[in-house]
Parts: C-alpha cells; structure tokens; sequence
C-alpha cells in the first residue's frame, strides 16, 4: 500500500495487519470456491476505512475447498510477521452448524450464513484464562474474525449461497516466530496471534506494545492476581532476584516505557494495588509526573536530580557537574560525595508517590521500588514491602494449589 504518515520529520509508509491478510486470503479463498474462477488480487476496506488492494498467492484448489495467501507488509513499522504469508483454506463443511455452537456464529442475525473460523498451523492456541478468546480457541481476536466473517459472507451473497463455510487459517512460519513475540508470557502456544483492530500498521505506533501490556494485566487478574507486580525492563527483571521478598519473577508485568497506560489498565481491569519496581534512570521522571518514560517523550532525569539536591542546599558546582552528567549514576555520585544521597531520594520518592497516586486517583494500592546498578535499592514507598508480601503470598497459595492437584 502507497499511503503515508510523517513523525518526527520522516515520511514514513503504512502497512497493513495479520488480521488483514487472513481476512483477505479468506474472501479471495470464498470467491474462488463460490465462483469457480481464479483471481490474483483481493480489495478489503479495512476498519480504519483505508481500502487495500492485495496480491493473491498460493492458490491450490480441490474439489470441496480453496486455499491462498496474502503476504504480510508491515510498512515502515517491520516487527517479525513482515514477509510472512498468512494462508486461508475455505471448504464446504458438513459440521459446519456444530462447529459453530462453539466458535463463530455470523453475529448480525444473517442465520442462513454459518462461517466457522478456527486456526491451522502457526496459529496459536489459549491455554490461560484473561484473553480476548476463550482457553483453547485460536488466536485470533476478535477484530480480524470480525473482519473474515464479513467478508466472506460478502462473498457469500454475491453468489447466493447460504450454506455453511468452514475458514482455516494457517501460517507456516508462525511456531518458529511465536518464541521472539509475548505469546510464551501470554500461555499462547504453537503459533502467533493473529492481531490488529483497525486493520492498519501505523508506523512508530505505541498502540500495538500498549494493547499487549494490557493484555497481560488483564490476563494475570484473571488467574487471580490481586496485587501486581510491574516493571519497565530487564533491569527491572534482574533486580527482583536481589530484592528478594518472594517475588517471582514469572509474575512481573513488562510495562516498557508505558507506565502511565499500564497503571490506567490496572485500575481499568479492578487491581487492589501495583508494585512498581523500576531503575533510577526512568523512574526519577516520576517525581516530575512524566509517565512516559521514553527519552523521546522526555527526559528531565538530571533537572529532577539538581533541583532537589538545589533544595536541599547543595553548591552551585555540584549542581552544575550533575546537569553536566550523563547518566544518573554519575549524578548519584556526585550527591554521595556531598552526603545528599539519602536525603534526596527521600524527596524523589515523595514525589514519585504523588504523581502515581495522582494517576490512579486512589483508585488501588500504588508502591515504588527504584534502585540503581552501582548503589543498589535507592527508595521505596511506605507501602512497596507490604505489596511485595501480598504479591509473595499469591504466589505461594499458587504454588501450594498446582502441588495438590498434581498429588491427586
């Protein structure tokens, strides 16, 4: 597709969803059965109402079903489905009408149309509670079955026909690229999930990292999670083995950059409370109420650090070597040469404290961890150790739960 976007001074193209594709190679799929003839493109109007006119591939045809392809393109945004094809097999089937009291059922009231839609190879199956779809159905979200039953019920009335049509979408590579995406931590197995609400990649988009943080969330109430356990990164991942308290590292959310999001989608979804453990270096924008951590959105990491150390007293040559440091250990270094370390993090950690409960509006039971790689834990929360033990005590009565059914 030739449509385009500019961010931060680059023209930059669209792409288009694994949702699109398994919706196009479906109604390419429909129309070749129903018709009878072959075709080497399909038009799709997407939800976000940007048409697509896509290149159809792989055609095999037998007496009873079609198959096909479109081939995915992820503009100027690749993530690792770019290239892929996403095969869609349409069959006259017999099981149809049962099939369809346990998967889709054509919503709109059309009851003469019956279009059950499940997933082949290299789409991923639900084994946990919490997502869009039920354990043991397909990934596909809603969105894109939304999008396949439609258009093949289009094509289902351009030529009449009312029976029942049975749609199988398949990837190919899909297992092997399942391990480089979020499925593993989500219990999706065998595959990857077929994706998009609007149909359209928009380049150096945060919707589609934020939709899976949200999923998670979601997912880990689900399965009884009360009290949750985020953190930005890796570092956030490898210091829980430090702090210790029982957390378990399997229980942490990964909210990136997206603090602000997550703790909206934890207060969306009803947690009692959130345990936030996060390095120095994006967790001192807190105490400025940036909840977007990304240096792109903001940095303000050295002007957080020298105005509360400026309050606090500290000359005007330490505070010009901490404005002129680059990372905050070394700004961290210069207060521990003037004995403000304590006194400063104290200040930050109110304010962190603050701006987060100012997001969640009280709504649940915030705490903040910070800590740093040189000096370790720098602050936490008046609150942040009885949320850990909370957090600890799930995992245990969990744990003490798998055990006894494993027993019996």
């Amino acid at each position: 597709m030739e449509q385009f976007i500019y961010k931060n001074h680059k023209k930059l193209r669209y792409g288009y969803t694994t949702g699109s594709c398994a919706a196009a190679a479906a109604k390419a799929a429909a129309f070749m059965l129903l018709s009878g003839s072959g075709i080497s493109y399909v038009d799709l109007m997407t939800p976000k109402q940007i048409p697509l006119h896509l290149e159809v591939l792989d055609t095999i045809r037998g007496q009873e079903s079609v198959s096909c392809a479109v081939q995915k393109d992820g503009g100027d945004d690749p993530d690792v489905t770019g290239g892929i094809r996403i095969y869609a097999e349409v069959s006259f089937s017999k099981d149809a009408a049962e099939e369809m009291r346990r998967e889709d059922l054509s919503a709109e009231g059309n009851t003469h149309h019956r279009i059950c839609i499940d997933g082949g190879r290299g789409v991923g199956r639900i084994t946990k509670p919490g997502l869009e779809q039920p354990v043991g159905a397909a990934a596909i979200n809603r969105v894109p079955r939304q999008m396949i039953r439609e258009n093949v019920l289009e094509i289902c009335a351009q030529f009449g026909y009312t029976g029942s049509l049975q749609v199988l979408i398949s990837i190919p590579e899909g297992e092997a690229l399942a391990e480089k995406t979020f499925n593993p931590r989500l219990g999706i197995v065998g595959g990857i999930s077929v994706l998009g609400t609007s149909g359209i990649v928009e380049p150096m988009s945060e919707q589609a990292l934020i939709d899976t943080i949200r999923v998670e969330i979601r997912q880990k109430l689900a399965n009884g999670m009360e009290y949750l356990l985020m953190v930005p990164g890796n570092y956030g991942i490898d210091f829980l083995e430090e702090y210790g308290h029982g957390l378990c590292l399997e229980d942490a959310v990964k909210c990136s950059n997206f603090v602000g999001e997550a703790l909206d989608a934890a207060v969306e979804f009803k947690a009692k409370g959130v345990l936030l453990v996060g390095h120095i270096g994006k967790f001192v924008k807190l105490a400025g109420g940036i909840m977007n951590t990304h240096s792109h959105n903001a940095d303000a990491r050295m002007e957080l650090l020298t105005v509360h150390a400026a309050l606090l007293g500290a000359p005007v040559s330490l505070l010009s070597r901490m404005m002129e440091s680059v990372t905050t250990d070394d700004a961290l270094s210069c207060l521990e040469e003037a004995d403000l370390m304590e006194p400063v993090m104290e200040r930050l950690m109110e304010r962190m404290e603050f701006h987060v409960n100012h997001r969640v509006q009280g709504r649940l039971e915030p705490g903040i961890v910070t800590f740093s790689k040189v000096y370790g834990i720098l602050g936490q929360s008046k609150e942040a150790q009885k949320l850990a033990g909370k957090i600890a005590d799930w995992r245990n009565r969990k744990q003490a739960e798998n055990n006894g059914k494993a027993d019996v």
